[in-house]
């Protein structure tokens, strides 16, 4: 069953298109994550679903309701933005029970819910706190949990992180993909965030210029992205990018080396010949001993080394372009060093040099 249904939404500020023709289909029970850079469209797509702004053309409809022109309370979500937006006058209690007593819920129901959110939430012993007597991140429990004892069928979040330092992050991360599967709500989650993507996501949208580039399971994006965008936005330390030409063989040609393609999937019944662009990311490079095994395999020079703690990424050169490779942090290399690297053409991708697309 499809939980919300987003058909040729458009949204123009002006003259300026800010979403264009936008299509998505959300089943009941998903975590879909909207990525992408900032101004590509996410949070404005958020809003849309959410009735924060009126879109200029297509539909939306939540629980095979349209929705499209209804007011944000009449739409059955819960939303939790970037900021905490807590009354800060207000106990932990007041600010989760506030929402529910406007909408007339009866007073035991109100303690029940907020009894059960606490639960989940962790919550019980901040009841009687005001918000100033909170941290970063149980300001943001409060603010989920605000969303939470609605009892509603959607949850949105936009960039509710985001104001967190690195370990409250990833704290957090954990206790919204627990929420998922404890209540198996359908949630829409905003993040330029490729870690909190691909950590929380059943499927990942990643949006570029008001258009979804590629909708699919984070695995199937990461290692078959559909152009360069989505393959340099998504990885860290990123994909490298290599120019060459589409050369028969198939091969794919960095100056005099040659890359035997006769592993790699193409998308389409053959190769093309001509300029391309050859992307293989840093973790699918063998280094040493593992490399003799690769179906391409060329002796190179350390020109820098970046440890990382767990691993160290190395830099290099591949013709006269640079290429990166992580190695264990065990392994001691520095400056100088002629190691041989590998990989093998199935695990990377090809792309059309001018429009960018996968080939």
């Amino acid at each position: 069953m499809t939980s919300v249904l987003v058909r040729d939404v458009s949204l123009n500020f002006g003259t300026v298109e800010v979403l264009k023709a936008l299509n998505l289909d959300v089943p009941e029970g998903e975590f879909l994550v909207l990525l992408g850079p900032s101004g590509c469209g996410k949070s404005t797509l958020l809003n849309c679903i959410a009735g924060l702004l009126d879109v200029s053309a297509g539909q939306i409809f939540i629980k095979n309701k349209n929705v499209t022109w209804e007011e944000p309370k009449d739409r059955g979500i819960g939303m939790v933005f970037q900021s905490y937006a807590l009354y800060p006058q207000m106990t932990v209690k007041g600010n989760l029970s506030f929402g529910l007593k406007n909408a007339g819920v009866a007073k035991d129901e109100i303690e029940k819910r907020i009894a059960r959110t606490s639960e989940i939430l962790q919550i019980g012993p901040l009841l009687e706190r005001k918000p100033s007597q909170l941290s970063g991140g149980q300001r943001q429990r409060v603010a989920i949990g605000r969303a939470l004892v609605r009892d509603v069928d959607v949850f949105l979040f936009d960039e509710p992180l985001s104001n967190l330092d690195a370990k409250l992050r990833s704290e957090l991360r954990v206790e919204i993909k627990r929420l998922h599967q404890r209540l198996a709500n359908t949630m829409i989650y905003v993040t330029h965030d490729q870690i909190e993507a691909m950590t929380l996501a059943d499927r990942i949208a990643v949006m570029k210029g008001g258009v979804i580039q590629q909708l699919d399971a984070p695995q199937a994006i990461y290692n078959r992205p559909v152009n360069r965008f989505v393959a340099g936005f998504l990885g860290s330390p990123a994909m490298n990018f290599l120019d060459g030409e589409l050369a028969a063989g198939p091969s794919f040609k960095i100056g005099a080396t040659a890359v035997p393609l006769a592993r790699y999937t193409f998308d389409g019944s053959a190769s093309r010949i001509g300029p391309a662009v050859l992307g293989i990311r840093p973790e699918h490079i063998a280094f040493g001993d593992a490399a003799k095994a690769s179906p391409f395999s060329q002796q190179v020079e350390v020109e820098l080394v970046e440890p990382m703690g767990s691993d160290t990424l190395v830099w290099t050169r591949l013709g006269s372009q640079n290429l990166s490779f992580r190695v264990e942090a065990e392994k001691p290399l520095t400056v100088g060093d002629k190691v041989l690297i590998g990989f093998d053409p199935a695990r990377a991708s090809i792309f059309d040099s001018t429009a960018g697309n996968r080939i």
